[in-house]
């Protein structure tokens, strides 16, 4: 049982960690006079503490070959983290953090189904069976209701 709990715990606390890091973010560009950068402080701080981390941990570098090996799409995570950023720093005042946050659930829910379904980028096939797509139709309902 604390088996368990210990990855949900850590992945509530993500998320907890998430709504706090987007109120951090727009909340810097106010000051800087730019949501670019403010998402360009946002991932400097984020990238120093990569750095941080990889030399705490004595990771080695990899390899130029293994690096070759990655396909082009790969490294497309860095570009949707920006997109993902910079629309957090414009949307979050906008609309609210909780309407933001229900909203991105609401996306990645969904998103995650079909990748599931799919089996795509990798990932192992789930069926998205009538529980899955009953779960995805109640939290869009839950956003109908946030959003109010």
């Amino acid at each position: 049982m604390l088996k368990s709990l210990v990855p949900l715990t850590l992945a509530f606390g993500a998320g907890v960690a998430l709504v706090v890091q987007q109120a951090l973010n727009s909340s810097l560009r106010i000051p800087l006079g730019s949501a670019a950068w403010a998402g360009f402080a946002s991932y400097f701080v984020g990238l120093v503490s990569m750095a941080v981390l990889v030399a705490v941990l004595r990771d080695p570098v990899p390899p130029l070959s293994a690096v070759s090996r990655i396909p082009w799409w790969g490294w497309g995570g860095g570009l949707l983290g920006a997109i993902y950023i910079g629309l957090a720093i414009l949307l979050l005042p906008a609309i609210g953090a909780a309407t933001f946050v229900a909203l991105l659930v609401a996306g990645q829910l969904m998103a995650s189904v079909l990748f599931d379904h799919f089996g795509l980028l990798g990932l192992a096939q789930r069926e998205a069976d009538p529980m899955r797509l009953l779960g995805v139709a109640l939290l869009i309902a839950g956003v109908a209701l946030i959003r109010r």
